[in-house]
Formats: C-alpha cells, sequence, structure tokens
C-alpha cells in the first residue's frame, strides 16, 4: 500500500480556509448573561442591551430618515416610541440578520386608523445597508427601523431573545 503525502503548504492552507470558513458565519453564539430588556435613545443614537444587574452592551445606531417623533403612519420614515417587545428574527434579512419589534402596538393602530391610514409596521433592528445605501455617509437611512452594523446584528441576534422588552425612548 503506497502511502500519499501531501505538501505542508497545502495542509497548512486547507486547515486555515477551514478554520476561516467557520468563522465566517453570520450565526454566533452567546454564552453570557441574559439580556432582559432592550434600551433605545433614539435622540442619542445609542441601543443598551441590559442584564439584571449591568449594561452588557452598547451599540451607536440608525433610524428612519425622519426620526424626530414616534411612527404614526406607513411611510413616515419615523421610529417608533413606546414599550414593545422583541418578538420575530428573520435569518434571511436583506439587511443581514434583523431582529422584530412588536410595533404597531393596539393604540399605535387605533390612532392611524382613526386618521384613516395604516400605522406600517416591519420594524426591524437589523444590519445593512441595502444596496445603493452607505450609513457611513447617511446617519439615519432606514424606513424606521434601527441600523447598526452587520457585526454588531450578528451579536444582538444571538444575545436577544424573543420575548425580551424594548423601550425606545425620544
Amino acid at each position: 500500500m503506497k502511502t500519499i503525502r501531501f505538501p505542508r503548504r497545502a495542509v497548512l492552507l486547507g486547515g486555515l480556509a477551514a478554520f476561516l470558513s467557520g468563522c465566517a458565519s453570520k450565526f454566533r453564539s452567546y454564552g453570557g448573561p441574559e439580556v432582559t430588556r432592550v434600551r433605545l435613545y433614539k435622540g442619542q443614537r445609542l441601543l443598551v442591551l441590559d442584564g439584571a444587574d449591568r449594561v452588557l452592551q452598547t451599540y451607536s445606531v440608525g433610524l428612519g430618515f425622519a426620526p424626530e417623533g414616534h411612527k404614526q403612519f406607513e411611510g413616515d420614515g419615523r421610529t417608533p416610541e413606546g414599550a414593545y417587545v422583541v418578538d420575530k428574527r428573520n435569518p434571511d434579512s436583506t439587511y443581514h440578520l434583523s431582529v422584530g419589534i412588536s410595533y404597531p402596538n393596539e393604540a399605535d393602530i387605533a390612532y392611524a386608523e382613526a386618521q384613516g391610514l395604516s400605522p406600517g409596521g416591519n420594524i426591524f433592528i437589523h444590519g445593512g445597508p441595502r444596496p445603493g445605501i452607505d450609513p457611513r455617509d447617511v446617519r439615519d437611512w432606514t424606513a424606521g427601523c434601527i441600523a447598526v452594523t452587520d457585526r454588531q446584528i450578528e451579536d444582538i441576534y444571538a444575545m436577544v431573545k424573543d420575548g425580551t422588552p424594548i423601550h425606545i425612548f425620544a
């Protein structure tokens, strides 16, 4: 039986490629303290992940293209304000990954309907940018969502579970 020998360089490069391909996954694991609440301070463009007894992580964010005020209607470009929960996630998001927020709530729906309009929906914390948009040049570029970098949404996606409360302040 003949032994097959591989050049050392090929073995090393193959091992390195296998290692790096494992690092390339957008799905990260998290074994730290539970995120018990998410806070967003729109005016400061700051997202805070809270644990039971301390802040676990903070992120700078971009918002909707018309960030002042509470989202009221579909297409207004505002990011909601108030108390919501993380209610879904999208692993195949156009914006890398995304974590959904339970907007609109009953009050949001009632207000919009009283005006004869739709409250909109599909508000997410997501990566990005979408094709053709460069958030390094445009701070608030979403249609009402909360934008972070792709690397940051990978961490948030792993850390924040469905059902986690999110409080959004002006």
